[in-house]
């Protein structure tokens, strides 16, 4: 089957920011990549799904949250709800019929909300390191005295391994408090995979496990990667992940 060629284009969420996106046209279900924190969707994990996508002659989309790549808008003004509604925006402009959500960390999250929030339009749910309530995770591990910083600055710039200190905004934590998940029963009926790596240093792994506690849908399994990390990104991350997306793609996981 040849490739499709992947289009690129920016959509106007409404109030004048615009949101990056890059899509191939196939067959569905579709694939929809949801980027994590501070990310963007030109990162391995990305690019990788749209050249499988391609060999497969499935849909496929991508795209930036405001405040992240290519996309308008501040990141210092981005919440948990922002994030959430610009995917949303996008799946309703840009995709059609049920979709695979594949959510890496934070988008783990935001395709667990977009679930919720539209299971008509759900195939299945595919986790990366899923990060769901990070928020509060990163409130709770404050230190007093970076608590009052938050509050008097209204941010504070939290150091990052992976390159520059990235900014906590108090809007952040306020609003992710409004978007909590594993309180109670989160009700996904389609199958949800969760790949985590035993050796991520971010989102603990057993974060996966309580996740699939509370999805109530019986189609849920957990895959740890004994010497993953977080990006899970290496050659045979990215085998795991292909063979995951094919199976829910394929009917057969």
């Amino acid at each position: 089957m040849s490739a499709s060629v992947e289009e690129s284009g920016r959509l106007d969420r409404g109030d004048g920011v615009e949101l990056a996106w890059r899509r191939r046209a196939g067959r569905g279900p579709g694939v929809v990549f949801l980027g994590g924190f501070n990310s963007d969707m030109t990162g391995t994990k990305a690019e990788d799904l749209s050249a499988f996508c391609a060999e497969r002659g499935q849909a496929f989309l991508r795209f930036d949250y405001s405040g992240h790549g290519a996309s308008g808008g501040r990141f210092e003004e981005g919440t948990i709800g922002r994030w959430a509604a610009d995917a949303e925006a996008v799946l309703e402009t840009l995709t059609e019929g049920p979709q695979v959500l594949v959510g890496s960390s934070m988008g783990g999250w935001i395709a667990l909300l977009l679930a919720l929030r539209r299971p008509e339009r759900l195939a299945g749910l595919i986790g990366i390191a899923a990060a769901p309530d990070f928020t509060a995770r990163i409130e709770e591990a404050l230190p007093p005295e970076v608590r009052a910083a938050i509050e008097r600055d209204g941010v504070w710039h939290r150091p990052s391994q992976y390159g520059d200190p990235y900014p906590i905004t108090r809007a952040l934590l306020e609003d992710g408090r409004a978007h909590l998940l594993l309180h109670g029963p989160v009700p996904i009926a389609t199958p949800v995979r969760l790949l985590h790596g035993q050796g991520d240093p971010d989102v603990p792994w057993d974060l996966s496990l309580r996740i699939a506690e509370r999805v109530t849908g019986p189609d849920v399994q957990v895959m740890l990667v004994k010497d993953g990390d977080h990006r899970l990104s290496r050659p045979q991350d990215l085998a795991l992940l292909r063979r995951t997306v094919a199976a829910l793609l394929d009917g057969e996981a």
